[in-house]
């Protein structure tokens, strides 16, 4: 059996349903009671709180680690889910990361998850690690503004990054989950190129078939809107990097292609798929 956490979001969701498909018995966890495919059971639990996920975890081989942003506030033990797969009998993790380990290390989140992925290191566990970096679904914070007014407002309008399909990154973490080729490998998952914001507003408004207007925010404009959903310590770290990206932050990566032997999904993939979400 193979435990995914998140598994109603816009990774877990994906995943779940190729594991099912490919005739796996799947435990699809998530925090709030939601439909889940045919064949698939449903636990609800709260991964601030890892004890109770031993009724989720009990019989399971394999696991999906997800971790929301609050897991990493403070006293929060994200680790501890590791000792409770292990105690479990979890055989194999698949950890979701983030790139930011690598490109900018010293955030307090990236500390926190660079700890967990050293945590899962030294388990006695089989383990892989998914750094993605931007996620094309992030376009959906635009979704409200695209329905009522036909504009995407955002920072940095003409600085792009290679935002990678979420659909990818379930599909390459369900690879890891059932090949044992990809034990021990830490993997970076980019889009097939950089896109910029204005860029995104133009694949939006392919997949309406009408105009969207870009208009662009000031850094405080964004950082304003942004502080609504996130801690302001965040939104400057997001902010940083949608307007200053390093060169590691730029980079396409071929671990999309190694893995699934095909090419990530272009954003224009992912607006097209999603187009109901902005009608």
């Amino acid at each position: 059996m193979i435990v995914v956490t998140g598994a109603t979001g816009n990774i877990g969701r994906p995943l779940t349903q190729a594991l099912a498909e490919a005739g796996q018995k799947v435990t699809a966890v998530s925090r709030h009671t939601a439909p889940v495919p045919d064949g698939v059971r449903h636990v609800v639990a709260d991964l601030a709180e890892p004890a109770g996920l031993r009724p989720a975890l009990a019989g399971a081989e394999s696991l999906f680690l997800l971790l929301s942003g609050d897991l990493h506030a403070a006293g929060a033990s994200p680790a501890d889910i590791i000792g409770e797969a292990a105690a479990s009998g979890v055989r194999r993790v698949v950890l979701l990361s983030t790139l930011g380990v690598v490109t900018r290390p010293f955030g307090p989140t990236r500390i926190a998850m660079r700890a967990l992925e050293d945590t899962l290191r030294t388990s006695e566990m089989e383990w892989a690690v998914l750094r993605p970096g931007g996620f094309a679904s992030n376009a959906l914070w635009w979704a409200e503004s695209v329905r009522a007014q036909r504009v995407v407002a955002a920072p940095f309008g003409d600085v792009g990054v290679p935002i990678i399909d979420p659909a990818d990154i379930a599909a390459v973490a369900a690879a890891c989950l059932l090949d044992d080729r990809h034990t021990s490998s830490v993997y970076e998952l980019t889009g097939p190129k950089v896109i910029t914001p204005r860029q995104q507003a133009q694949a939006i408004a392919a997949a309406l078939g009408s105009p969207v207007r870009f208009h662009e925010l000031t850094r405080d404009e964004a950082k304003a809107a942004m502080t609504q959903s996130m801690p302001a310590e965040l939104a400057e770290d997001t902010l940083d990097i949608l307007g200053s990206p390093s060169r590691a932050e730029l980079r396409v990566s071929p671990d999309v292609q190694q893995v699934l032997g095909r090419a990530p999904r272009p954003f224009a993939d992912w607006a097209a798929r999603n187009a109901a979400a902005f009608r």
